[in-house]
């Protein structure tokens, strides 16, 4: 299954069905799991562990020693999670000693091509960042979120589940869950409501956070009024996620 120009060194740990494509170069301390095909011209250098059945395109870099200035050769590391697809041209970077010396990325995401993801970077699952779209280092990304093509967030940045961010958006603060941002500089633009209809909300949470969400955005409350207020009138999972997400942000929230 590994083409005769490709170069996987011997130390690299693949699953008997792993296929790599012409050209392709695995590094030592690599493992990839059951059921993945790594295509032509793609660089997977360790430590990195790639779930199962992860494909990537051509011309990828994974798992390279990444751009900030204080990294000094450390054996730090990448970790994906199954059924990841990173598209053509993507580069993912391990993490940095300085931060939690790993890029963790979980599962079932879409990394469409050009797209950067920088040193110590969190993803949770079932993301989609479109392509060219830019993390910088130490990004936290939750569960189902959503970056339009050429996006670019911060270092530091929290971008919250089921968020969304359009096309070219600047993201330089923290993104509540459930919430749909765009623009140079990112602003706020309601709640994510296709996307929350789409993965099965209830009417009941989806009323709750869009009242929820005006009083954080719209009726001129401060962020600890909004919050106490929301609190005390709902009593939902929902309201308590959105309120969290917006509670633990350090750079302040898009407005």
């Amino acid at each position: 299954m590994i083409h005769p120009t490709a170069l996987v060194d011997p130390a690299a740990r693949l699953a008997d069905d792993v296929e790599v494509g012409p050209f392709s170069i695995i590094g030592p301390d690599v493992t990839i799991g059951a059921g993945s095909v790594i295509g032509p011209h793609v660089v997977v250098k360790g430590p990195t562990s790639l779930g199962e059945r992860t494909r990537i395109f051509q011309f990828a870099s994974v798992g390279e020693d990444c751009q900030d200035k204080k990294y000094a050769g450390e054996p730090t590391r990448l970790v994906m999670g199954d059924d990841n697809v990173v598209r053509e041209g993507a580069t993912i970077h391990r993490g940095t000693v300085q931060d939690r010396s790993e890029t963790t990325i979980g599962s079932r995401n879409l990394f469409m091509a050009y797209v950067h993801v920088g040193h110590d970077c969190v993803i949770g699952n079932d993301c989609i960042l479109a392509n060219q779209v830019t993390l910088a280092g130490h990004v936290t990304v939750g569960d189902h979120a959503i970056l339009g093509g050429l996006a670019a967030v911060h270092q530091f940045c929290h971008f919250g589940d089921h968020a969304m961010a359009g096309g070219g958006s600047i993201i330089t603060k923290d993104t509540p869950a459930y919430i749909m941002i765009n623009g140079n500089p990112a602003e706020a633009r309601g709640l994510n409501l296709v996307g929350l209809k789409r993965r099965g909300f209830s009417r009941e949470a989806v009323s709750a956070l869009t009242t929820a969400y005006k009083m954080v955005y719209r009726q001129g409350l401060t962020t600890e009024q909004a919050l106490v207020e929301m609190r005390s009138r709902f009593d939902l999972p929902e309201i308590e996620h959105f309120a969290a997400s917006i509670e633990r942000s350090t750079r302040g929230i898009t407005r």
